[in-house]
């Protein structure tokens, strides 16, 4: 993790846009370094990938649904900014089913999830820095040596010396664009095309369809993922809640499909996978547009310095919630190498 004491003092005033992990740990490590940080955020509250759907009696999770901690600082971090009890550790039976049917063991790996949802990591993340929710930046224009910044109906929302991007790449893309920076939006064009969708089906069932696992991964024409969302710790759920994930090139076919043909399809595969048949009680269905990223180059980050303007996420270092914290810290890394 990068020492922020040591980035340029120059730089007063930081517009982020996107209060995921590598929004919010780019805007952390930034306060530290003294400098005044605005997060802007479309949605009603932070999360980004880290994404719950508030079911009766709880909520489920339907983004990410476990998070590792290969880089020996991402785990500190969240101690120190989110604290420990805003995550645990899922003592799940995961499994991998192969397309031939055949059943096998996940890699050992220790599994985080938030607790008791995964938004909890995100919440508590966002009491470190200021968060203006409900505003979707719309464009940019220089002014100077500053930005200024303004939302859909073209109010100004301040100006700052520096912008971070940490909103999907079509997203970003669609800013720069928006902004008159042609070239820097065109050099997202082969991460824009790696992005794929994802269809993420939540159902409840009074009594446990599935026993042998808490979480698979499948092979499947329909599935990617299936999970027991209420055996999570911190959930307290009667029943049990269970997300299902549709892969990637499925969900890519049936992108503009109704969410309750979506759903009947998802549950089809669940139940011929499990060889359950009883029907779940509630059934909600999300469409994530942009949830993967395939066969594109990850450099970590992109930074434009004669714009002042950087780009971070998870697309940019290997697609995982860590990564999304990798990501800030590389971009961060660079802000401090150019002084």
């Amino acid at each position: 993790m990068p020492k922020p004491n040591e980035l340029s003092p120059s730089v007063r005033r930081t517009a982020i846009v996107g209060s995921g992990v590598a929004g919010l740990t780019a805007g952390i490590l930034l306060k530290q370094a003294g400098q005044e940080v605005t997060v802007f955020e479309k949605s009603r509250g932070p999360g980004g990938r880290l994404a719950a759907k508030r079911v009766p009696g709880g909520s489920a999770d339907i983004g990410a649904q476990y998070f590792t901690a290969r880089n020996p600082a991402f785990l500190p971090f969240l101690r120190q900014y989110a604290g420990e009890g805003c995550f645990d550790v899922w003592q799940a039976r995961l499994g991998f089913r192969a397309e031939s049917g055949q059943w096998g063991q996940f890699p050992e790996e220790s599994r985080y999830v938030g607790c008791p949802r995964m938004t909890a990591i995100t919440r508590a993340l966002s009491g470190h820095v200021t968060v203006v929710s409900e505003t979707r930046v719309e464009r940019f224009e220089r002014h100077g040596n500053r930005w200024l910044l303004y939302d859909t109906q073209n109010s100004s929302l301040g100006a700052f010396d520096q912008i971070i991007l940490t909103a999907p790449p079509a997203q970003s893309q669609d800013l720069l664009a928006a902004s008159g920076l042609a070239q820097e939006a065109e050099s997202l064009d082969d991460q824009v095309k790696a992005m794929l969708p994802c269809w993420a089906v939540v159902a409840h069932f009074e009594k446990a369809p599935w026993t042998d696992h808490d979480g698979m991964r499948v092979e499947d024409s329909v599935l990617y993922w299936v999970a027991n969302n209420s055996s999570k710790p911190g959930r307290q759920d009667d029943g049990q809640w269970w997300v299902l994930h549709a892969n990637p090139q499925w969900s890519q076919e049936q992108v503009d499909a109704s969410p309750e043909d979506v759903a009947s399809q998802v549950l089809s595969a669940f139940r011929e996978l499990i060889g359950y048949v009883d029907e779940p009680d509630t059934v909600l269905a999300h469409r994530w547009l942009y949830a993967r990223s395939e066969d594109a180059e990850r450099p970590g980050h992109l930074w434009f310095p004669d714009h002042r303007i950087g780009l971070a996420g998870d697309w940019l270092s290997g697609g995982r919630v860590e990564g999304a914290f990798n990501s800030a810290c590389s971009l961060i890394d660079a802000l401090i190498d150019e002084r």
